[in-house]
């Protein structure tokens, strides 16, 4: 697994304890409050065409190369 793919199954993760648990909890005096589902969805989107464009074999992908141009 890429550690593209695995920041999309932690972004994925995040945005079910949301939807499942609610956006904010609270243990014994403390209030903890998840991110936001909005940002969570746009960063889910960002990632997804990452990889897709990495799978494609774009700038980020596996099947890039270089030219290496000698001024003599």
């Amino acid at each position: 697994m890429t550690d593209k793919e695995q920041e999309l199954v932690e972004i994925k993760k995040a945005i079910s304890k949301i939807l499942n648990g609610g956006q904010s909890y609270r243990i014994g005096n403390r209030t903890m409050t998840r991110a936001d589902l909005k940002t969570l969805y746009d960063m889910q989107t960002k990632v997804e065409n990452e990889i897709a464009e990495s799978e494609k074999g774009g700038i980020l992908g596996r099947n890039a190369s270089a030219a290496v141009f000698d001024r003599r």
